[in-house]
């Protein structure tokens, strides 16, 4: 006969997820040991049923649960056909020609099947489009560079240009409203066909970071030579006193005219030699980013107010951090060498 307690326990432990881990524990122990369900369940105080479905579901696992796929592996097949035939179309364009191909899914069924199979939608990398000949003066200057230690690399001043934009894009924090305040002005972003951008000039070493030069007007040879004059040289008495540097700057026309090339011997400045098109084997090209990406989070609303959040940004650069990039010269360099010129991921 059956106690009172133990039909309490049936009431209260009728599905297999109100189990205590004790009880699934003794559920095991006793099915092991050849027992009746019976009599598990009476040891384990609970239910019979919740002692079958435990045991059937520790047998046969959780992967056949819930509702069965509506597409088959054939036709993931296919999926995954029209994918690698041409990545970079949206979501609505491939349900459109996998559908056409008879699959009968709907675009969200499209977009959980593509996560399924690993398929995620990201911003795409950015590489340079490089010639044969370019590819083979990278590999060159790999080899040539690839015996260089750490103290050669620390007498690299590193310098470029780039571009920041005030964003007024899909970035940035999600806005919490009522219904009827789509309108309110504390609700809205603002937005402009052309937003303001200022144009930068910078260098670091090892040793960290040198001032920033705003330009204001198009970059050609005499605008360089100023920036030169008076951002250049300041930047290598900051990092390098009375020391020896090799200056680095990339093929820009300003950069590769004569009159700079005059410029460079009349102030005995050694130049590094660069190959085209190889933003991956400079490391300001990360530092760039790593000044972007703490700037995210900033709301700048003109000009002005850009140029002074990235004034005050760059001066928290540290010299770790440009160490550390700096210390990255020898894996460019061998991922160069390995990709035969190629572009590399940096």
């Amino acid at each position: 006969m059956v106690s009172q307690s133990s039909s309490e326990a049936y009431t209260n432990m009728g599905k297999t997820s109100d189990l205590t881990a004790v009880q699934k524990a003794t559920i095991d122990t006793l099915h092991k040991e050849g027992k009746t369900q019976k009599v598990i369940a009476e040891e384990a105080g609970c239910s019979q049923s919740s002692v079958s479905k435990h045991i059937n579901g520790e047998a046969k696992g959780r992967n056949n649960c819930g509702q069965k796929k509506c597409t088959s592996n054939r036709d993931h097949r296919a999926l995954v056909r029209i994918v690698k035939k041409n990545p970079f179309k949206n979501v609505g364009e491939i349900h459109k020609e996998w559908t056409a191909a008879g699959v009968s899914a709907s675009r969200s069924t499209t977009k959980r099947r593509l996560k399924d199979m690993g398929f995620n939608c990201r911003i795409p990398r950015v590489k340079p489009l490089l010639t044969k000949k370019q590819c083979e003066k990278r590999l060159t200057w790999a080899k040539e560079k690839k015996s260089w230690t750490a103290a050669e690399w620390s007498k690299v001043m590193f310098s470029d240009e780039s571009k920041f934009c005030i964003s007024f894009g899909n970035r940035g924090p999600r806005v919490w409203r009522r219904t009827g305040e789509a309108q309110d002005p504390r609700c809205l972003k603002s937005s402009v066909k052309f937003p303001p951008s200022v144009m930068v000039w910078g260098a670091m070493s090892s040793a960290g970071v040198g001032p920033l030069c705003f330009l204001r007007s198009r970059v050609n040879a005499a605008v360089y030579q100023q920036v030169l004059e008076h951002f250049m040289l300041p930047a290598a008495d900051l990092l390098y006193g009375d020391g020896d540097f090799k200056f680095q700057q990339d093929l820009a026309p300003a950069h590769s005219a004569k009159s700079t090339h005059a410029w460079f011997t009349d102030h005995g400045i050694s130049v590094l030699n660069w190959p085209a098109n190889s933003p991956d084997l400079s490391p300001i090209e990360n530092l760039w980013g790593i000044v972007k990406r703490k700037m995210q989070n900033a709301r700048p609303k003109n000009a002005e107010e850009l140029t002074a959040t990235i004034r005050a940004t760059w001066a928290l650069i540290t010299p770790e951090q440009c160490q550390k990039l700096m210390d990255s010269m020898p894996r460019r360099i061998n991922a160069v060498i390995e990709a035969k010129g190629a572009p590399t991921k940096y």
